[in-house]
C-alpha cells in the first residue's frame, strides 16, 4: 500500500505547477533586459552589475 501512495505522491508533484506562472514572467523579464542590454549599450554595463549582484545574493544564499 505505501508503494501505491508513494506513486500517486511521485505523480502530484509532476502535474503541480503552482509557481509556473511566476517563474515565466521572470524569464521574460530577464530576456527583455538582455535584449534591452544588447539594444542599448550603454546600459549594459549598469544591467550586468546588477546581474552580478543578484547572483551573488543568490549564491550566498544557496550555502555555496
Amino acid at each position: 500500500m505505501s508503494k501505491v501512495r508513494s506513486i500517486l505522491t511521485k505523480c502530484r508533484i509532476w502535474k503541480d505547477t503552482v509557481g509556473q506562472d511566476l517563474i515565466e514572467y521572470a524569464l521574460m523579464a530577464g530576456f527583455v533586459a538582455v535584449a534591452a542590454g544588447a539594444i542599448v549599450p550603454g546600459v549594459a554595463t549598469s544591467m550586468a552589475n546588477i546581474f552580478n549582484k543578484i547572483n551573488s545574493i543568490l549564491a550566498s544564499s544557496a550555502g555555496s
